[in-house]
């Protein structure tokens, strides 16, 4: 990764959790996002504000499936408003969840629940109320990993 960029918070955290249903009865299953990235890659999934199509916040670099669930790791920028916006409230500690913007390409229902074993990510959005609790972001040093 590149060092200290002007401008830039570098994050980084989990924007689904494998197993972990969601508030709306949603649970993604191990290895539901490996098409859809193979095909398009971080570069292919957009980094919006609150899921609205013209808060594009920054750029994720980097994106994959651990043992816990989808990884991320991007730049929040300062090309406008809304990404200074998400900027402060990330340096303030008043913005740290992430949630997924998708279309299901497979799914089960198991009782009340939507089992989604193949998804078509399009988004990961920086949020104020994750769908799923758990999935957070914390802001890093020059995207090294390291806590800042």
């Amino acid at each position: 990764m590149k060092g200290r960029e002007k401008g830039v918070v570098w994050i980084e955290g989990y924007a689904s959790l494998w197993g972990a249903a969601d508030l709306n009865g949603d649970v993604v299953a191990r290895g539901a996002f490996a098409d859809s990235l193979a095909k398009t890659g971080a570069a292919g999934v957009r980094m919006l504000h609150q899921h609205e199509s013209r808060a594009v916040v920054g750029v994720w670099d980097e994106m994959g499936e651990d043992e816990r669930g989808l990884r991320v790791r991007g730049r929040v920028c300062d090309w406008s408003a809304e990404a200074r916006y998400a900027q402060a409230l990330t340096r303030a500690g008043a913005l740290d969840g992430l949630s997924i913007g998708f279309r299901a390409a497979k799914a089960r229902r198991d009782g009340r629940l939507r089992v989604l074993s193949a998804v078509e990510l399009w988004e990961v959005s920086l949020v104020t109320f994750p769908m799923l609790p758990g999935a957070r972001f914390r802001s890093v040093v020059s995207g090294s990993g390291a806590a800042g």
